[in-house]
């Protein structure tokens, strides 16, 4: 339905675009403010990129509003306060204006990539036209005139974005040779608009996927993050797998290729793990990561039983350690990776409904009240992808449950327990150390099993027992 409605709207935009005033891009006030500063100085100024390409779309601008213009760097410092020289040397500067940041590019041509990433130099250059030359794809080289609203279209981007198709500017092969991300961004680009990659394209970028290499693993995992924010970040994944690029960055997820699975699974586990992602929410990246890679371990841990149908024990575990080694060469933080590795670590529970009220406090002193709702939506996404549909809701038992035991106010970490680690040592008379620790724990499992046994002096009484029993040798 959704996908109807879209081609609907661009056939209309692109039908009434024939116009002059249904081309005219809607500058932003303040845009408009700067636009008369420069052109008083004799310069050109548009709105360039994505933001033009997103309105002829009808859809919410990604970021900021990036412009291009005629002006130099050392003028356009000259011309306000406030300018950011963030890449002076390559023709850009940033400028707060009213609070908003805008990135200002001088029109510019471009020599040499010998890193595949950046030019060695650029050229400054008066002509909005040739700076448009140098972008990535042709829905991307639109300029909108800060002035008139007028769109400039020299590559036909407003025909592709009507065939809905990613084209590279000329010839691709030099296009990904100058900046091996763009074969990436062609695939994200793919994911976020549901268009199809030109197969002129599609094919330059597998020739050269290799130069993918050349690209630091930030920006990398800057592109895997936007594309899967996408609706249906499998569109993307799948142009990675077929253009090569990701046996240079997710050779993990190819060893799921053909890895059949028993039971209700629809797919290998390659497919299934591409279709938990989608089924993950596309606004928590945690849990679309989760979703990618809670499965990768399967292919390692492959076995059979007696009847001859395979077996994946223990797979979470090695799923956790691969992810651990993808999430370190893309440079994830600490924090995001170790949120990420705890889901999948966790992701294989077997609720029955005669648990316990001891171990459903026990299921979530291990998962932590904190990461319980991504654990959740990741069994959600682990279903979508296993059968293409999420469970019924009279499925929820096991979170009704969980529910029943937080609104208990049970004990569930050492931080609710009666007595701290200091009262503990006083009455041990111990010094600090791990031992502590060890009490400390035997004393939450004993209040995880009986709730009323949280008091200062009953809790006293089993750590006396237990060092006695246990450390006291």
């Amino acid at each position: 339905m959704f996908s109807h409605i879209f081609s609907i709207s661009i056939d209309n935009i692109l039908l009434l675009c024939v116009g002059l005033p249904v081309r005219r891009f809607p500058i932003p006030s303040e845009v408009k403010q700067l636009s008369r500063v420069f052109r008083s100085r004799g310069h050109e100024l548009y709105v360039v990129g994505g933001a033009v390409r997103d309105y002829l779309l009808g859809r919410k601008p990604e970021g900021d509003c990036d412009l291009a213009t005629s002006a130099r760097p050392d003028e356009v410092m000259a011309m306000f306060p406030g300018v950011i020289p963030t890449g002076i040397d390559h023709g850009t500067v940033t400028l707060v204006y009213h609070k908003q940041h805008y990135e200002i590019t001088t029109f510019r041509t471009e020599q040499d990539y010998s890193d595949h990433r950046r030019p060695d130099s650029v050229a400054f250059i008066g002509s909005i036209d040739e700076d448009l030359s140098r972008r990535d794809f042709t829905i991307n080289a639109m300029a909108a005139d800060t002035e008139t609203g007028c769109i400039t279209d020299r590559f036909a981007g407003m025909k592709d974005l009507k065939r809905r198709i990613i084209r590279a500017i000329g010839n691709p092969a030099d296009r990904f040779r100058e900046d091996a991300l763009r074969m990436l961004r062609a695939c994200r680009f793919a994911s976020q608009l549901s268009f199809t990659i030109e197969e002129e394209t599609l094919n330059a970028a597998r020739e050269h996927a290799g130069l993918i290499n050349h690209v630091s693993g930030e920006r990398i995992r800057e592109e895997l993050i936007r594309m899967l924010a996408s609706a249906v970040p499998s569109v993307g994944l799948e142009y990675m797998r077929k253009t090569q690029l990701m046996e240079h960055v997710l050779p993990e997820l190819l060893e799921g290729v053909d890895i059949g699975q028993k039971g209700m699974h629809i797919g290998d586990v390659y497919t299934h793990s591409l279709a938990s992602c989608d089924g993950a929410p596309a606004e928590n990246r945690t849990v679309r990561f989760a979703a990618l890679f809670h499965d990768i371990g399967k292919p390692r841990s492959l076995g059979e039983d007696e009847l001859g149908i395979p077996t994946f024990y223990r797979h979470e575990g090695i799923s956790a350690e691969m992810a651990e080694s993808i999430m370190r060469r893309l440079k994830f933080p600490n924090r995001e990776r170790e949120r990420i590795l705890h889901l999948i670590r966790q992701h294989m529970f077997h609720y029955t409904p005669d648990w316990s009220d001891a171990a459903v406090r026990r299921f979530i002193a291990k998962v932590g009240t904190d990461a319980l709702e991504d654990l959740f939506s990741l069994r959600r996404a682990d279903h979508y992808g296993t059968t293409g549909s999420y469970p019924l809701k009279h499925d929820d038992s096991f979170e009704r449950h969980i529910r029943r035991v937080l609104e208990a106010d049970n004990v569930l970490t050492v931080s609710d327990l009666a007595v701290s680690g200091r009262d503990v040592m006083e009455e041990l008379d111990l010094k600090p150390g791990k031992h502590i620790g060890t009490i400390l724990n035997a004393l939450l499992e004993t209040v995880l099993d009986d709730p009323g046994m949280n008091t200062r002096a009953q809790l006293l009484t089993v750590a006396r027992e237990f060092y006695a029993s246990y450390l006291d040798r």
